[in-house]
């Protein structure tokens, strides 16, 4: 049975795939050729990310040809789930294994961001030999983390790996999710150790009021979540952080934001028009950005491959 992974698939995933008995192609196919491709290649399986997308014509288009859909990653904005399934087409995706890289992600932004270093990583090549001290004084008005509140939306399980970071920082934490129920948060350390909070979600008006950064981390591409309206409510020069999908946060509403002053500064790992974002969010000064890289780990990545691997293995053989 041969497996396409059109997107690619780490060594590891594919080893396991091997050594089960099927074959794996890592062929980069184009969107509009992946019909032909599929068909005369005899696939079973389709692995993709964020990049291929499975929708009805090409389900259509096969006929019945494929067992299985898998997406490496958690959204699946890019297949149209409920036909495949309806066509008896099994579908899967790997919603655990990325978690902790896009948690460090965040975290890698927020720190970046209350010390500027998003601007200065620019500035210093080009005007460090000529303009130090200039550069020193722009850049002397970061702050901590530690005591500050960040606001988690969507408690899932990237949100509740985004709580266990923030708690090691010493931040406080609200949190605002379509469960209102209070989580149990375990909390584990590298000696074994570890340590049980629980935390309860609020709405969210309360986060945005309350919260010196919010960061998004709920499903659904160009469903808004913030725009103008939640900006209002939120801190005067707070931060946004949206590592979830394009569209979650309004990016016009945002950057009108940051330059009337009523926010400082955002991070953005995901765009509403990938892989082209708007050139306002990709040359304003408050932003710091990434190319949708928040499952892009060494480890993430091998996650993600043996996670499918297993499951095709267990749905096909």
């Amino acid at each position: 049975m041969k497996v396409l992974a059109n997107d690619g698939i780490s060594a590891a995933g594919q080893k396991r795939l091997e050594e089960a008995g099927f074959e794996v192609d890592t062929t980069t196919v184009a969107q509009e050729q992946l019909g032909k491709y599929i068909k005369e290649n005899n696939v079973s399986a389709l692995l993709v990310r964020s990049a291929t997308k499975v929708r009805q014509d090409l389900m259509d288009e096969l006929n019945g040809q494929l067992k299985l859909i898998g997406r490496g990653g958690v959204g699946m904005d890019n297949i149209d789930v409920e036909y495949a399934r309806g066509k008896g087409i099994h579908v899967i995706n790997t919603p655990a294994a990325s978690s902790r890289s896009v948690a460090e992600l965040v975290f890698a932004h927020l720190f970046g961001m209350v010390r500027y270093l998003f601007d200065s990583n620019q500035k210093m090549p080009l005007e460090g030999d000529t303009q130090f001290k200039v550069l020193k004084k722009n850049y002397a008005a970061g702050i901590e983390l530690k005591g500050k509140t960040i606001g988690i939306i969507g408690f899932g399980r990237i949100g509740r790996e985004v709580a266990r970071m923030a708690y090691g920082l010493g931040m406080n934490i609200t949190v605002h999710d379509h469960n209102t129920e209070a989580v149990e948060l375990e909390i584990p350390f590298a000696d074994g150790q570890s340590l049980k909070t629980k935390i309860q979600p609020t709405d969210l008006k309360t986060v945005l009021n309350t919260s010196d950064f919010v960061t998004v981390h709920v499903s659904g591409a160009g469903k808004t979540v913030i725009g103008k309206k939640e900006i209002a409510m939120m801190k005067d020069q707070a931060g946004i952080v949206n590592t979830a999908r394009g569209g979650v946060v309004n990016e016009v509403d945002l950057i009108a934001a940051l330059e009337e002053g009523k926010l400082r500064y955002a991070a953005l790992d995901v765009f509403e028009n990938e892989p082209t974002p708007a050139m306002q969010v990709l040359m304003s000064p408050y932003t710091s950005l990434t190319p949708h890289i928040g499952a892009a780990t060494l480890e993430a990545q091998d996650r993600i491959g043996e996670e499918l691997a297993d499951q095709i293995i267990e749905l096909l053989k």
